[in-house]
């Protein structure tokens, strides 16, 4: 791979570019869900902290991260029997989506309300949830780069859409945030999406190269869209009917007293 631009004049480099940027913004976008879900646990003083240090670390993250790209490439060396460095990350990655996200989905169902411990241990549960949120920065961070890896050749390509998507990621964080927040079930589809992601890495993990053969990603992001379009359209609908009924052709009070 060399960091030649004119990569950008060819067909295939266009494909490639487009492929990854597209998967760079779903994956930050998710990132950054995430990081509003779990910042959203604080007193409401630290949340915006919070989430400014969780974004402002996924970006840090996937810079260092395309600067060690050639670290990256390397942990396809096997380690562990046949696993390589590349796989093991996946794999407890994914484990770690699956196991938070579910314990997330539990815990707004049930509508426990935590807020007298919040108050009570309010920085140990702000360097809590700091903790969860690196670890969060790094599954989503390092799979952006092994998915820049296993799509383009050209590492002008990578490093052009991983930024593009960073910044696209901090731009629109604020408005994600805020709708978030204020459509509650948006974070149930968004835990459900990252369980999803987390089986991605995991069968990733166990076998890298029937998950690029079978291109579940492709699939994946495709039921994502189409759920996503779903609840939109529910959205719209439960709006439209919290508005008063209109009855049409209603008879007149002068109308009526005749009748009578």
């Amino acid at each position: 791979m060399n960091l030649d631009f004119s990569a950008f004049l060819t067909t295939e480099g266009l494909i490639a570019f487009a492929t990854l940027l597209a998967l760079e913004i779903v994956l930050g976008i998710d990132n950054v869900i995430f990081i509003t879900i779990l910042s959203d646990k604080l007193p409401e003083g630290q949340k915006k902290m919070a989430r400014q240090w969780g974004i402002g670390l996924a970006v840090v993250t996937r810079i260092l991260l395309l600067f060690g790209i050639s670290w990256v490439i390397g942990l396809t060396q096997p380690i562990v029997g046949s696993f390589s460095g590349q796989q093991i990350i996946l794999l407890l990655g994914g484990a770690f989506l699956i196991g938070k996200s579910t314990y997330e989905i539990s815990e707004k169902l049930e509508a426990e309300d935590h807020t007298k411990e919040r108050a009570a241990g309010a920085q140990a549960t702000f360097a809590g949830v700091l903790t969860q949120i690196i670890l969060v920065d790094l599954v989503f961070s390092l799979d952006s780069v092994i998915t820049a890896v296993g799509i383009a050749d050209s590492r002008a390509i990578m490093i052009t859409a991983i930024v593009l998507s960073a910044i696209i990621m901090l731009a629109a964080a604020g408005a994600i945030s805020e709708f978030v927040k204020k459509n509650p079930t948006m974070k149930i589809l968004a835990l459900s999406f990252l369980i999803m992601i987390g089986m991605l890495l995991v069968f990733e993990g166990w076998n890298p190269d029937l998950a690029h053969d079978l291109h579940i990603k492709n699939y994946a992001y495709f039921a994502m869209a189409f759920s996503l379009i779903v609840e939109v359209l529910n959205m719209q609908f439960r709006k439209s009917r919290a508005k008063p009924v209109e009855l049409h052709n209603q008879p007149t009070i002068a109308e009526v007293d005749g009748k009578s």
